[in-house]
């Protein structure tokens, strides 16, 4: 549907983020320039969105843990979390501001203002009820899932995170509620968060809807898409969404240094134009993108492009324009899974998660163990 993107994006973005990387700041005045140097403004509306109610934040917080951000924000020193997220001040408006953009979208896709919305501020799924987490004060994803249940009374929302880092904020809020959650990030139970083994599967209402993907450090271009082709849509297939949330967190790409997959722009491109058929089959098209992890400012506003070059379907014109701009991507020499790891990682998540859903699963002679979480010093983990 040409013309039917949402791009939430705020003045805010522009200015200090929440990590302590001051280079990973630019990422998004750097990818909003390369968007129209790519030819996309004629095709994207662009929506400046307001800063989070309070009441929307207690949908999902705890009220001692907004009272502690906004405290942090007027010291304006220290950290958030202990570790490494900063205080400064401005940090509590600039969190509400991600936090609307998200909920913007969500609007945007429930009333017909937008078939597919896009807040590159949001992601933010390392933060918990009570405290921040991995440079996340709030969680975006989760107060857009309750303002998508409350308003508009969708109840079947898919989760697709594809950040390098578990999404274990997002889990521990949803562990046991009936919202299917598919995260592929890398995992050796020290990696922060620490969390995302595959026998995370939560409970109660919950279990089967959390399914996890651990891979190790390095994993290729063909194993990742190998893997991703044989689990998510078939599960999304199975779940019947109303709407999707896809964190396109893009710090597995290998020119970041913060996960050190071995990913290129193909993988994302791969993923952009799986979950956007699947939006479109199941879904009517609703598909909410947040932007998540990334920190190497080029990198991410390539990766970002590839996902417009899906989502506004883009005429021959600006296509080929945008793709010269984006440029080639050539993998560097992934290691991780051979050929045979992966069929039996896959093996083992579809064992633990397809029945769930009646699928078939293989037999238990396939499986391979990945290693049992072990728990981080880093905060974050669940």
């Amino acid at each position: 549907m040409p013309g039917r993107v949402l791009l939430t994006y705020h003045p805010a973005y522009t200015g200090r983020g929440f990590s302590p990387l001051p280079r990973a700041w630019e990422r998004y005045g750097t990818a909003r320039q390369f968007f129209t140097a790519c030819g996309f403004d004629p095709l994207l509306s662009e929506f400046r969105q307001e800063a989070a109610s309070l009441d929307a934040l207690l949908t999902v917080h705890d009220p001692d843990h907004l009272d502690r951000l906004q405290a942090a924000d007027h010291r304006g020193r220290g950290t958030l979390d202990g570790t490494s997220t900063p205080a400064w001040r401005g940090v509590w408006q600039r969190a509400r501001v991600a936090v609307g953009g998200s909920l913007a979208c969500v609007d945007a896709i429930a009333t017909g203002g937008a078939a597919h919305a896009f807040n590159p501020g949001g992601g933010l799924h390392h933060a918990h009820h009570d405290r921040t987490s991995g440079f996340c004060p709030l969680n975006d994803v989760v107060i857009a899932v309750r303002h998508a249940q409350q308003h508009y009374g969708w109840r079947r929302i898919a989760i697709i995170d594809i950040d390098g880092h578990h999404g274990d904020g997002t889990q521990e809020l949803l562990y046991g509620e009936d919202v299917l959650t598919v995260s592929l990030h890398r995992y050796d139970g020290r990696f922060f968060p620490g969390s995302g083994h595959y026998d995370e599967l939560g409970w109660g209402t919950g279990l089967g809807s959390k399914v996890n993907v651990p891979l190790p450090r390095g994993t290729s271009d063909a194993t990742y898409r190998h893997v991703f082709d044989a689990l998510v849509p078939p599960l999304v297939q199975a779940y019947r969404p109303q709407a999707i949330i896809l964190q396109f967190g893009v710090d597995g790409h290998h020119q970041d240094a913060m996960v050190r997959l071995g990913l290129t722009l193909r993988t994302f491109a791969h993923i952009a134009r799986s979950v956007h058929r699947l939006a479109h089959r199941l879904c009517d098209g609703r598909l909410v993108v947040v932007g998540g992890g990334g920190y190497n400012p080029i990198v991410v506003a390539r990766c970002w492009a590839t996902l417009l070059l899906t989502l506004l379907e883009a005429p021959a014109v600006v296509r080929a324009k945008a793709t010269a701009l984006i440029g080639p991507d050539d993998p560097p020499g992934a290691h991780g899974l051979a050929a045979g790891g992966a069929d039996r990682l896959i093996a083992a998540v579809q064992t633990r998660a397809f029945p769930f859903y009646n699928l078939r699963a293989p037999p238990l002679t396939t499986l391979v163990e990945a290693p049992k979480p072990i728990p981080p010093t880093a905060p974050g983990a669940s």
